[in-house]
């Protein structure tokens, strides 16, 4: 058994196929993105940063990814940002997602944290989630 590849690429299009595909989520906001085009209708949902560490097992590869999701709007509060997120928290935490090459173990939500765009005009809202995906090598 060779060191198991990284599941960071299939698992950004396992995390965009369960998000584009739903309606709800479809319905409260104008987009998923992993690259952000200069003009973006507001609110969207962005693919961002993920850190992969080590879950080898003996006899065996796995690795857990810690997924981070933003979510953006000019809304004035943070009421639909947060909506927006508990739809993602619905459909991602500790549901199964299908991984090319890997075992799905696990997706844990971990955190969420609102923020407002400082820079002016102040009128942006973000909302940062973070889950953590556990998988094997097949």
């Amino acid at each position: 058994m060779s060191t198991a590849p990284s599941p960071m690429l299939p698992m950004q299009g396992a995390l965009h196929a369960v998000l584009s595909d739903d309606s709800e989520l479809s319905a409260l906001s104008e987009g998923l993105y992993d690259y952000l085009p200069e003009t973006v209708p507001y609110p969207f949902v962005q693919l961002g940063e993920a850190i992969e560490t080590p879950d080898n097992r003996h006899g065996g590869f796995g690795r857990e990814t810690v997924q981070t999701l933003h979510v953006w709007d000019q809304y004035r509060g943070y009421a639909r940002v947060l909506r927006i997120g508990a739809r993602i928290t619905e459909l991602l935490d500790h549901q199964p997602l299908t991984i090319p090459g890997m075992d799905w173990i696990a997706t844990r939500f971990e955190f969420s944290q609102t923020l407002t765009d400082p820079e002016p005009p102040g009128d942006i809202r973000h909302l940062v989630l973070r889950y953590r995906i556990v998988t094997e090598q097949h």
